[in-house]
């Protein structure tokens, strides 16, 4: 009989080269890191700002300010009273929502994979070894606060609501009776995008659909399953794109509120 010998001993490959890819690997991390950066100076610059976030005609309120609820707010823009009094400079108007939209953003599954990639490098690419030595996943602080997300989402949905409301009030002209501009369909396009965002989130699909043995018993949870996985396969492009129309939607509102032009108006 044949005596079969010891497999030898494997080893990884020892490569010095960073990566032996000769596509342009790099280009989607760099354009992630650029795009990324310029939203996130420009919504903390406007969160900051104080002024020229809401038009008192149209009432046209940015959702970087809603819901305003401090003594600062101007009149108008407090849709929801005014629960405390006025605020020093350094704490946001929107203090009740953005800890919240701000976290479900951090700790969206697309999110992750962007800025893990982008600005962690962890990897940048496939087959591109990342600079890190260890890798603990997210079972250590600050990255298992990423588990927090399903919790982020109910509270979204909430502030979705809101902007439902607001986007609502920009329907209502100078008279308060129904009207409409630019503003007010600008508004109103973010709020869906802002919807099909949230509800293509991959902890909404779970909650609609997870844990059922037998679809054909929930003809209900099913469809709504079935809309929300449609949702959920376009989650990156409605990522991108909400980032956009929140950019658009707040300069908008804010170049008519510091009467840099005037809204064109349909009716009333």
């Amino acid at each position: 009989m044949t005596q079969v010998s010891d497999a030898p001993a494997r080893t990884r490959a020892q490569i010095a080269e960073r990566t032996l890819r000769k596509d342009r690997w790099w280009q989607a991390p760099a354009i992630v890191v650029t795009l990324l950066t310029i939203w996130v100076a420009y919504a903390t610059a406007r969160v900051f700002t104080g002024h020229w976030y809401f038009v008192e005609q149209y009432h046209y309120l940015t959702p970087f300010y809603s819901p305003c609820v401090n003594g600062e707010c101007v009149p108008g823009s407090s849709s929801l009273g005014t629960w405390i009094p006025a605020v020093p400079p350094i704490i946001p108007y929107a203090f009740v929502s953005l800890p919240f939209v701000l976290g479900f953003r951090l700790s969206c599954y697309y999110y992750r994979r962007a800025y893990y990639r982008a600005f962690w490098r962890s990897p940048a690419g496939c087959a591109v070894r990342e600079p890190h030595a260890k890798y603990s996943g997210e079972t250590k602080f600050p990255l298992i606060m990423q588990n927090l997300h399903r919790y982020f989402f109910f509270m979204v949905v909430l502030i979705s609501i809101l902007n439902t409301w607001d986007a609502a009030q920009a329907f209502r002209g100078p008279d308060g009776n129904f009207g409409f501009g630019v503003g007010s369909l600008i508004i109103l396009a973010n709020v869906i995008l802002l919807w099909g965002y949230t509800l293509g989130c991959h902890s909404c699909r779970h909650i609609t659909g997870g844990r059922l043995k037998h679809f054909s018993k929930h003809p209900v949870r099913y469809w709504a399953w079935t809309k929300v996985s449609w949702l959920n396969a376009r989650h990156m492009q409605f990522a991108w794109i909400t980032l956009g129309t929140l950019m658009l939607t707040d300069l908008y509102i804010m170049l008519v509120a510091a009467n840099v032009f005037t809204e064109l108006r349909f009716y009333n």
